[in-house]
């Protein structure tokens, strides 16, 4: 970096977020991502791992996720207040840093609210990869809110899904995640019920959005074969399944101590065994292994998963010049002379 800017960092605004992922494509974008993320679940022990640090309310939860390769640190801000969007406000905001382990300059300042419904999605369809039937073409979408669309092009972008069978609690809703995604080559249907809309898919997706111990899949609906990709469900007390569906599924989690506090196998035994996606994507642990099996993708979301948008949000936006700059570091002449700065500035 230019010594003359060492109080710079990069930021990408909302704007710059848009405008970058019109300039790529979302489906591009959310292919690039998932590459990305691959790279980084196959090192994955080279990362610091913590559970990340919730902050509860009645009302909703304010979190922080923090990891490091031990070259780059990163971290993200990131609330859930499902009612929210009663007042019209995002359920989910966000904003993150990527930072320089060696001098712990923060390098990039972000608005992370899309950024985290893009890497949200491509991690969906990178586990889908490795654990739904082959040549899967149909998917189900029970919750049709801010993450649905980005959920449905990953699935479409990384295995061909063209058959989407939407609900939502709120038929307005999925109204209009069908009117966002009638160009992009997909058959919807809009069904009256889960049980409708489940009926002849290979891929079930719940994305919901309350917090609450709801049953929006029961055992009944469950048939040999399937593959669930759960999302909503990330903070404790918030599940979407029934407990009996979970002890017939192969399980697969991102990091255990966090999923088994946060994840729907909250439901169950603290020892009940899961498989965790990195050793799935390494090739150590098998995904799917037969046509019948029932597989079960526990998404809470997980650290490592926001480094690697963060890491390729910084390349992005860098080649295509897609940032600002921020004076938000202080910078004295002297770096032992903090005040003498200010005192300088007054004289000026």
């Amino acid at each position: 970096m230019d010594p003359r800017k060492l109080n710079v960092v990069r930021f990408v605004s909302v704007d710059r977020m848009m405008k970058l992922l019109l300039a790529i494509g979302v489906e591009r974008a959310l292919t690039d991502l998932a590459t990305c993320i691959e790279a980084d679940f196959r090192r994955w022990e080279q990362f610091d791992k913590t559970a990340r640090v919730a902050s509860h309310s009645p009302d909703g939860v304010i979190e922080l996720m923090p990891t490091s390769d031990g070259s780059r640190y990163a971290f993200k801000y990131v609330n859930g207040h499902p009612r929210n969007i009663r007042d019209g406000r995002q359920t989910v905001t966000a904003f993150g840093v990527l930072a320089d382990v060696e001098t712990g300059y923060p390098l990039l300042l972000t608005e992370m609210t899309i950024l985290t419904a893009l890497r949200t999605a491509a991690t969906s369809a990178l586990a889908a990869r490795h654990l739904a039937p082959r040549g899967a073409r149909t998917m189900a979408l029970i919750g049709n809110g801010a993450q649905s669309e980005f959920q449905a092009l990953a699935f479409k972008a990384l295995l061909g899904i063209d058959r989407l069978r939407l609900h939502d609690i709120d038929p307005q809703a999925s109204r209009r995640c069908a009117r966002n995604l009638e160009r992009f080559g997909f058959e919807i249907a809009i069904c009256p019920s889960v049980d409708a809309a489940v009926l002849g898919a290979e891929i079930v997706t719940t994305v919901t959005a309350d917090k609450t111990n709801a049953t929006i899949l029961t055992d009944n609906m469950v048939g040999a074969g399937i593959h669930i990709n759960a999302v909503g469900g990330d903070c404790p007390g918030k599940t979407e399944l029934h407990p009996d569906i979970l002890r017939r599924a192969s399980i697969v989690v991102e990091y255990p101590p966090q999923t088994r506090v946060e994840g729907e196998i909250q439901q169950l035994p603290p020892d009940h065994p899961v498989t965790e996606l990195w050793r799935v994507i390494e090739g150590s642990v098998p995904g799917r292994r037969s046509d019948r099996e029932i597989t079960l993708f526990d998404s809470v979301g997980f650290a490592i998963e926001d480094f690697s948008a963060l890491r390729w949000l910084a390349g992005e936006a860098a080649r295509r010049g897609l940032y600002e700059e921020l004076d938000l570091l202080a910078d004295p002449d002297d770096p032992r002379d903090l005040f003498g700065m200010l005192l300088r500035a007054e004289a000026a």
